[in-house]
């Protein structure tokens, strides 16, 4: 929210106070609190008739430090709010050296010489990160009487921001107003189904707001230097955190907030959706997953989107006996198929649901200031909301779901919770605004612990659209509706890349669309971009996703890459083990594994999948790409070509390919089986080796499907021999060295054997 009219003025109705000056330090073991006058104070009248801003600093983790800001201190502290993970036996040090006070916690050190102006400096290994100057902190009034708290901290010269959420936005936020509010916006709007509050620069930390309601942020806007934000009441709660690389920001953010879960190995597959307004029943379904099978395309899980349901019944958990006569045998005979099923759902329930009135009765829907239920006919006919803030409601709806789950459902994509209202009465007390943005955490949480306690550990995993702040316990999360359109591939890009920013490790999208019919060259493109995703999911608005509704060319496609993706899975799930771990997204954005290369700090059209895997989308209907490669000799996957960066490649592919490339010096495992997601991943496996240097040892861990460690691989490279040694390989495995002509024989190993030694290609540089 803007406060100011330019440099000089405050605009209309505005009053606004700002610390100026410590007037009183408190120092203990591990906190400083500094009272901060709003005005130079020269004589003791000076301190009469104004505001006086309590400032407390503290540390809740090694590299992170916390500052709130209050003005008034007498309101009543009313919920929810996030639920942060202190570090154990955690103490930061606190030092006053004359005038100058210092808290530091790790390599990070918050500065107050308390005899200057007033200024908060946060710096790390000698430099200044940022700081919070004269506007830094402070609060201000409008023309309508509202009170907001507002910090502000400096970005400096070719400093840029990312995360703030999934924002399909431009993917760089500098020069943007991001509100953080939860909208039902789609993909094309600066509205965002995701919001969180959390920002992390190119500079070596980030910045996440504590508050769960609305929060403001200015970048580089209402004053291009900085990064202001706001939220409406008397006090403001921020955390820095330091790296200094983006990928140590993470981990130590999502230490504080929550680490994903790691989400089952069979959920990584291909899903198939009936899409939304389709027409379909057991028949449909029958023919859809008949015809992947006739055309040799592996298919995981099956999707049932909506109509599932009865209409004006959203939502009463109750196949539509009309279209669905025998769920049970329905569910067992796609089981027998080797398929999971997945099953929409969304928090609200229609007036026409027989549920309504049960829940109604119990007290367990949201309820206006009157005693009223809430109800609205926006989306569903007199839907209201389940009030998670009451335990009662909570176990209900889990019970529900858990009447599904022992039909055979595996998993649910909960749809929806953004429109949440603030003109309403909360079972335990929440305030409304904090809980229009945490509904969806509650919502998601219910429904993710559901499917714990019915599948077992490691077997949860949801498909999600609303979250906040600590959402990414609970993956999967997916983009929401967008059009079938290559713009709108790209927005979904952006939005992905800026959600794991954001410390969610697990993302997907709709592919080829959700609004409208792509058309073939989009199909086709989006199942390429969908199955070098985390999760891949075919799903629509009004027309089907299956391959051979668009052409034979789209059912190839579909078939090469979802069988590439099931070779690369002990790759791509050591990736899911590196998000459960640190945060570190499958998908990554280029800044955070190339923080050091300025030409990465931009890229939104490209990403690197896992460590070592770069993929470039094509999203020109003509093949047309242009990408960035970064320093070093880089290996095309598909075709073995040898691709040398640093620099821009402008090229035209084909639909059987696209930039994929493997780093220098990696090596990938590449599955032996490609029929399934789900497989002893090292049994048979091949490893991948991309231009080692000499010297180098690269470590290969090839996990297990439940989670555990199936075999470990270290490669060598002296002078021209590259060797292989394996630790616990259960069975075969072989090496492919990639050289200038592209990839070498494979060289096997039988069983038993621990060690094979391959003389590179000539040519190959080191």
């Amino acid at each position: 929210m803007k406060f100011t009219d330019g440099y000089w003025l405050m605009r209309d109705g505005v009053t606004a106070s700002f610390a100026k000056q410590v007037a009183d330090t408190q120092v203990s073991d591990d906190r400083l609190t500094f009272h901060a006058a709003v005005r130079p104070v020269e004589r003791r009248g000076h301190t009469l008739n104004s505001a006086l801003l309590t400032v407390e600093c503290f540390s809740p983790a090694e590299g992170v430090i916390g500052v709130r800001t209050t003005h008034h201190a007498g309101g009543e502290e009313r919920g929810p709010g996030f639920a942060l993970r202190e570090e154990p036996g955690h103490t930061a040090k606190t030092r006053l050296d004359g005038t100058v006070a210092e808290l530091s916690s790790g390599a990070l050190t918050l500065r107050v010489d308390t005899a200057e102006p007033w200024r908060m400096e946060f710096g790390a290994e000698g430099r200044t990160l940022t700081s919070a100057g004269k506007r830094g902190n402070g609060f201000v009034t409008d023309g309508e009487g509202r009170h907001f708290t507002l910090g502000q901290l400096s970005l400096g010269v070719g400093e840029l921001v990312y995360g703030l959420g999934e924002r399909f936005t431009p993917f760089v936020k500098n020069g943007q107003v991001v509100d953080i509010w939860q909208a039902d916006g789609g993909t094309a709007s600066e509205q965002a189904y995701k919001n969180v509050p959390f920002y992390l620069t190119n500079r070596g930390y980030g910045v996440f707001v504590n508050h769960p309601g609305a929060v403001s942020f200015e970048i580089a806007s209402e004053a291009v230097g900085q990064v202001q934000f706001s939220v409406e009441g008397q006090s403001v709660e921020y955390l820095v955190i330091h790296g200094p690389t983006p990928k140590e920001i993470l981990d130590r953010y999502t230490a504080l907030t929550g680490r994903p879960a790691l989400p089952p190995a069979w959920s990584f597959g291909l899903w198939l959706s009936t899409s939304f307004t389709t027409d379909y029943d057991e028949a449909t379904v029958n023919r859809f997953v008949r015809g992947m099978a006739e055309r040799d395309i592996p298919l995981s899980v099956f999707h049932f989107d909506c109509f599932w349901m009865r209409e004006y019944q959203w939502c009463d958990f109750t196949w539509d006996p009309a279209v669905f006569p025998d769920p049970e045998g329905m569910l067992t005979r796609l089981k027998d198929q080797d398929l999971r099923i997945s099953v929409w759902i969304n928090p609200y329930i229609g007036q026409k649901s027989p549920l309504f009135a049960e829940a109604r009765e119990q007290g367990y829907l949201v309820r206006k200031a009157n005693g009223d239920v809430w109800q609205w006919d926006l989306w569903q006919a007199g839907m209201a909301l389940v009030d998670f803030t009451n335990p009662g409601a909570r176990a209900w709806f889990a019970g529900k779901l858990r009447e599904l789950t022992r039909q055979g459902v595996d998993c649910f994509k909960t749809d929806f919770g953004e429109r949440v209202p603030t003109d309403v009465v909360w079972h335990d007390g929440s305030d409304p605004e904090r809980m229009h943005n945490y509904y969806t955490q509650l919502y998601n949480q219910t429904v993710f612990d559901v499917l714990t306690e019915e599948r077992g550990e490691g077997e949860a995993v949801l498909f999600a659209r609303s979250a906040t702040a600590g959402g990414q316990q609970f993956p999967v999360h997916w983009g929401g509706d967008c059009e079938s359109t290559f713009e709108a591939m790209a927005e979904s890009l952006r939005g992905g890349l800026s959600l794991g920013l954001s410390g969610f490790g697990f993302w997907s999208h709709d592919i080829g669309g959700f609004e409208g019919t792509p058309t073939p060259a989009v199909f086709k493109r989006w199942v390429q971009f969908g199955l070098l995703s985390s999760h891949s999911r075919l799903h629509g608005s009004n027309s089907y996703r299956v391959p051979w509704d668009y052409d034979d060319e789209a059912v190839e496609v579909t078939r090469d890459f979802t069988r590439l993706k099931h070779r690369l899975m002990p790759y791509l799930f050591r990736a899911a083990e590196q998000a459960r771990e640190h945060g570190t997204p499958v998908m990554r954005a280029m800044v955070l594994d190339f923080p050091d290369d300025p030409a990465a700090h931009g890229l939104d059209r490209q990403y690197m999948l896992g460590d070592d895997i770069l993929v470039a989308p094509v999203l020109a209907e003509d093949g047309v790409v242009e990408y960035y490669v970064p320093e070093g000799d880089w290996t095309h996957l598909l075709s073995g070509e040898r691709v040398r960066g640093p620099g821009w490649r402008r090229e035209r592919f084909g639909f059987d390919s696209l930039p994929l490339l493997a780093r220098p010096g990696s090596v990938i495992p590449f599955g032996a089986e490609d029929d399934r997601p789900v497989y002893a991943w090292a049994h048979g496996v091949t490893l991948r080796v991309h231009a080692p240097a000499e010297g180098a040892e690269t470590v290969t861990r090839v996990p297990a499907p439940d989670g555990g460690q199936a075999a470990v691989f270290r490669t060598t490279r002296r002078g021209d021999v590259v060797t292989v040694e394996a630790t616990g390989a259960p069975g075969p495995w072989q090496v492919v060295v990639a050289g200038p002509g592209g990839y070498g024989d494979p060289v096997g190993v039988a069983d038993g054997a621990s060690s094979v030694s391959v003389t590179l290609p000539a040519g190959q540089d080191g």
